[in-house]
């Protein structure tokens, strides 16, 4: 099983000291599974519900991880999954949506997730032990319901299944893209490492870059899901910009990039799909950046 790799990522060296492998929760369009990949990691489960991001994760991943399809290992509800029925792992992946806690005191530890997507994470993370975990949602989430809502999410990884935790508010301009999307990222490990999440770097590129033409913001506005057609004034505007004069507007060429995705990605979905699963999407470099970081510290773990 072991294998080394060497990835560039930011202009530094990531050394892998064997092939990890991860699971994909909460899947999407695959962001965690490219960034994980590029660094050498194996996929061996994923679950997305959402038919149309179905269609477009195993249209793009199909060819660069079969046997994750081809044994069956691409699910659509995760909360149907048996977790000990689930592929031995290294890291587990997630970019779990954020729905309300039970309201019954915030007492009950990992039983007061009952009910909520995030107990499915709980729940496999409590059967499989994985080494590590990296979790990412919405910044929202750390204010949700008062904050009540991240209390228990910490105190179930941490009291109830053991494990560390760091949070950290990532923003993608933060890894090179000019979009702001601040997200939270959550990183754990079984055995208590130290973990440090790794430093901003420069914008590698504006929206002049994205657009081929001169735009007239560096950084552009957060990717959203719907709600599109406001106008380049409207206070709810995100998606469209003023370049070489002109009013234009996002489309998945663009969004691609926003992204970090790469040029040959493909979407077999219409162009709504497309700008809904971008929206819902992650920022690849800042997930591949950290990422990066958390083999890392599993391999010193290791030594």
């Amino acid at each position: 099983m072991a294998k080394d790799t060497n990835t560039d990522i930011n202009n530094e060296t990531v050394l892998a000291s064997k092939t990890y492998k991860f699971i994909d929760l909460f899947a999407g369009i695959g962001g965690f599974h490219l960034a994980f990949h590029e660094l050498g990691a194996e996929c061996v489960f994923a679950a997305e519900w959402d038919a149309h991001a179905r269609k477009t994760y195993e249209f793009n991943f199909k060819s660069l991880s079969p046997n994750l399809f081809e044994s069956g290992m691409f699910a659509r509800d995760v909360t149907e999954v048996a977790p000990q029925s689930i592929p031995d792992f290294d890291v587990l992946c997630a970019g779990f949506p954020c729905q309300p806690f039970s309201q019954a005191g915030f007492k009950m530890g990992f039983d007061e997730t009952r009910g909520t997507l995030f107990f499915n994470i709980a729940s496999i993370i409590k059967a499989k032990q994985p080494r590590a975990f990296f979790l990412e949602n919405v910044r929202h989430l750390q204010n949700h319901d008062d904050g009540r809502t991240l209390a228990t999410i910490k105190r179930v990884l941490k009291d109830e299944l053991g494990y560390s935790l760091k949070t950290q508010i990532v923003k993608a301009s933060d890894h090179g893209l000019p979009q702001h999307r601040p997200r939270l990222f959550m990183v754990g490990f079984k055995d208590g490492s130290e973990f440090t999440f790794p430093d901003p770097v420069p914008l590698e590129k504006t929206m002049s870059d994205i657009w081929h033409g001169a735009c007239t913001k560096k950084v552009g506005y957060t990717l959203r899901v719907g709600g599109r057609g406001s106008g380049v004034n409207d206070r709810r505007n995100w998606d469209c910009y003023i370049v070489d004069n002109q009013e234009r507007r996002l489309g998945p060429v663009e969004g691609l990039a926003m992204q970090g995705f790469p040029k040959d990605f493909k979407f077999p979905v219409s162009q709504t799909q497309a700008m809904k699963q971008l929206g819902n999407s992650v920022a690849v470099p800042a997930i591949q950046a950290t990422a990066a970081a958390i083999l890392d510290t599993l391999n010193d773990s290791a030594l």
